[in-house]
């Protein structure tokens, strides 16, 4: 087994993440040992990154929420991974954060993933994140993925961006938070048990 420590070395000394490392960004991601469960999304917002603290934002509060554990067992109980698809903030764009980066997560995640041998759910946040661990084609609507998680049990939980710019999308599919929501807090519930 590799050690996390190294693995983030090479991450830092990668030449594709040199912008960041010389500006002394570290890569932005957790992964206890202990881990149970692995939260996948897309990429560090701005806020996470300045204050070195992924889901440190509106976006965290929802999907704590989503999922019924509170900041302490989020950040300090050693049951949670966090693997984003890429380490580090991508950037601004025209509607929001610019998309992690091509050939990251496939480069670094199933290295970490050898060292997290308790993980028994992986969370999927979002669009990027589904389609790469579902190996589903881009076409696939995100929306059809999340209504039919059960499919993806019980290993995988699709969900969407707890983003406060879902908020209608939320409010177009009250079917999210009235069956899907329940369903994932029940699932978190007895893994951590």
């Amino acid at each position: 087994m590799e050690t996390i420590e190294r693995i983030t070395q090479e991450i830092m000394a990668d030449p594709a993440n040199r912008s960041y490392t010389e500006r002394g960004i570290p890569p932005l991601f957790s992964a206890p040992t202990t881990a149970r469960i692995n939260i996948v999304g897309q990429a560090p917002g701005v806020r996470a990154q300045e204050t070195r603290l992924f889901w440190n934002d509106p976006s965290g509060d929802r999907l704590r929420a989503w999922m019924g554990v509170d900041r302490d067992t989020f950040y300090h109980s050693g049951m949670f991974a966090i693997l984003p698809m890429d380490f580090y903030f991508p950037g601004k764009g025209k509607s929001g954060d610019l998309a992690p980066r091509r050939g990251f997560a496939e480069k670094w995640h199933p290295r970490i993933l050898a060292d997290l041998p308790h993980i028994q759910l992986t969370i999927l946040v979002g669009q990027y994140a589904t389609h790469h661990y579902l190996h589903l084609k881009s076409s696939v609507k995100l929306t059809d993925i999340v209504e039919d998680y059960r499919s993806y049990l019980p290993g995988f939980f699709p969900i969407v961006h707890p983003s406060p710019r879902n908020g209608i999308w939320l409010g177009a599919h009250p079917w999210f938070e009235r069956d899907v929501v329940p369903a994932l807090q029940q699932r978190v519930h007895e893994i951590l048990k």
